[in-house]
């Protein structure tokens, strides 16, 4: 929403004179005036359109301005829709009491002054209006975020290839090369001192390629393209187990877990990365344990260990207590259309993560493969 976009309105009275004179007093804000002669008709319009201020009448028959006011806060959509009473009868401070507490921000007495309306009506339409530029502006901080860590995904994957097709290759080159060399020189016999130095830099190059092999897949495990989700998983926690000694297992449901959608792989993927890695980080735990669960059209993910917690500030992902790891699975969740929630587990901690699920189709398995 820009700045200079018009919020709507709405005003509710059964009778047409009254609504005939909140919309001369409100002509001059310069917003859209909606109005409606009962609370049925006030709901349809709140159904179908984008309410910034409710401006109703408390005395109406079938459907009275409390009921209508419980109705509307029980709509998650509405929870923070602005509803203003207004009342030439209900005047008492039980009768503002009661109208607060169905959700009314505001109760105006009859007869209403005109300059009072206007000043309370068009403050909630800017507070509305700044929450929808708000808002707008989230969005496209998220778009711009999955941007960045697609590309980020995507240029680990290119270097994750140049790792293990040039320097791995090169490496592996070198110490046939040196192989070759020493087998020559152990069938000439000649110099033992010569054959022990080159029998250690072939070690020496043997560790580097197997150093460089598990940089390049942890940096974009081929198995995630060839195999899918879960055979990446089940290399991811097999080799944390074996470089950390936290010993850490996986459970998925179905057994037979099928393809997904290769952006939801690649993202659930390194979100248990990211999870794992918090582990072996902070938690000093001794265990951990990943599980996966696909319900009808949802992905249940669940990452726990044994350690000794997290703080309450993080828990609840207050702003400025969580680092760049859970940043990030929070964005990536988020992109998704899914929900993450961090809690300790007495010990540990507990890492929850639910997102829409989608199947790969055949075309999709093929282009990644």
């Amino acid at each position: 929403m820009k700045a200079d976009e018009k919020v709507n309105i709405l005003m509710v009275d059964d009778q047409p004179a009254k609504l005939l004179s909140y919309e001369v007093m409100l002509a001059e804000l310069g917003e859209n005036l909606i109005k409606a002669n009962s609370g049925r008709e006030a709901l349809q319009h709140l159904l179908k359109t984008d309410v910034a201020v409710v401006l109703m009448d408390v005395s109406m028959p079938e459907l009275d301005g409390f009921e209508l006011a419980d109705i509307i806060r029980q709509h998650p959509r509405f929870q923070r829709t602005a509803i203003i009473f207004i009342s030439a009868v209900h005047l008492t401070d039980l009768d503002r009491l009661k109208g607060y507490q169905r959700g009314a921000v505001d109760y105006i007495a009859v007869p209403v002054i005109p300059e009072l309306l206007r000043a309370k009506v068009s403050v909630f339409a800017e507070l509305h209006r700044q929450a929808q530029q708000l808002e707008a502006l989230n969005r496209e901080l998220r778009q711009l975020s999955n941007r960045l860590m697609t590309a980020q995904d995507e240029e680990r994957r290119r270097f994750a290839r140049d790792l293990h097709d040039g320097i791995g290759q090169d490496l592996a080159a070198s110490k046939m090369m040196l192989d070759g060399v020493l087998q020559h020189r152990s069938a000439n016999g000649q110099n033992s001192a010569q054959r022990k130095a080159i029998g250690e830099a072939t070690d020496i190059i043997e560790r580097a390629i197997q150093q460089v092999r598990s940089m390049s897949h942890l940096l974009h495990p081929p198995l995630l393209d060839e195999g899918g989700l879960l055979s990446a998983l089940r290399w991811l926690v097999e080799g944390m187990s074996e470089r950390t000694g936290i010993q850490t297992s996986i459970e998925l449901q179905p057994p037979e877990f099928p393809r997904l959608a290769p952006q939801l792989e690649r993202t659930l993927f390194r979100i248990v990365q990211e999870a794992l890695t918090n582990v072996f980080r902070h938690s000093e735990a001794k265990a951990a344990f990943v599980a996966l669960t696909q319900k009808e059209n949802s992905l249940f993910l669940t990452i726990r260990d044994d350690g000794k917690g997290v703080s309450e500030r993080i828990a609840r992902l207050e702003p400025g207590s969580v680092g760049v790891g859970i940043g990030a699975m929070r964005e990536r969740t988020l992109e998704l259309g899914g929900t993450l929630r961090v809690c300790n587990a007495s010990p540990g901690t507990i890492v929850e993560v639910l997102v829409p699920s989608i199947v790969a189709s055949p075309r999709e398995m093929l282009a990644t493969a």
